[in-house]
């Protein structure tokens, strides 16, 4: 990583989840966003963690690519498993229903891949947490995705929205599950030189 104090580190966001967003404003971070366009299909024989890590990377180096050297590009990718199944965005609303019928009453795990390109070199990671659900009702399933939340969200819910009433608790990362592990994104900005707590004013 470059030591140039000259150099100011930007840090460069390769999503455009308003949750990813709103998790890194929350750390103080200061940060741009730029969306990557990425295939997100499954490749063959693909474990659901090399799924999110690949994807993860993927991202990161689709807006590294446009730009400056010095940048800090972040990419994530979560995905929601159950058994050997991978739910992702649910394509209408019997999918979605689907999903929410499969997920009710049971555990499942959600994996968040996240990727940090930074002069050239990509650091890795990935978070895994255990979610248990309670018995979902049909009519609450129903009613739940046209609330409009389960739309666009891998496994058609949302922990930090209504649907965090389906869930009975959790066994790992919450903003995970959200879409951007804090401990793990911030062990890779820091170890690129990237401080998300302000060095102190002069004389505090």
């Amino acid at each position: 990583m470059s030591t140039d104090p000259d150099k100011e580190l930007l840090l460069i966001l390769a999503s455009s989840s308003p949750r990813r967003r709103a998790i890194l404003e929350s750390l103080g971070a200061s940060f741009s966003v730029m969306s990557a366009d990425v295939d997100e299909s499954p490749l063959p024989n693909e474990s659901p963690v090399e799924m999110v890590q690949r994807l993860a990377v993927a991202k990161a180096k689709a807006v590294a690519r446009q730009c400056a050297d010095h940048a800090l590009v972040l990419g994530a990718d979560t995905a929601v498993v159950l058994g050997n199944e991978v739910f992702g965005k649910p394509e209408d609303e019997g999918d979605g229903l689907r999903m929410l019928s499969a997920l009710s009453g049971r555990a499942h795990k959600v994996y968040t891949g996240v990727a940090l390109v930074a002069d050239g070199r990509v650091s890795t990671t990935v978070s895994s947490t255990e979610v248990q659900f309670r018995e979902i009702r049909p009519d609450e399933a129903r009613r739940y995705w046209h609330s409009g939340e389960p739309r666009g969200k891998a496994g058609a819910y949302a922990i930090q929205g209504s649907g965090g009433l389906f869930v009975e608790s959790i066994m790992g990362s919450y903003s995970g599950v959200v879409g951007l592990p804090v401990f793990e994104t911030a062990a890779l900005l820091g170890a690129a030189g990237f401080q998300l707590l302000p060095e102190p004013a002069s004389g505090a």
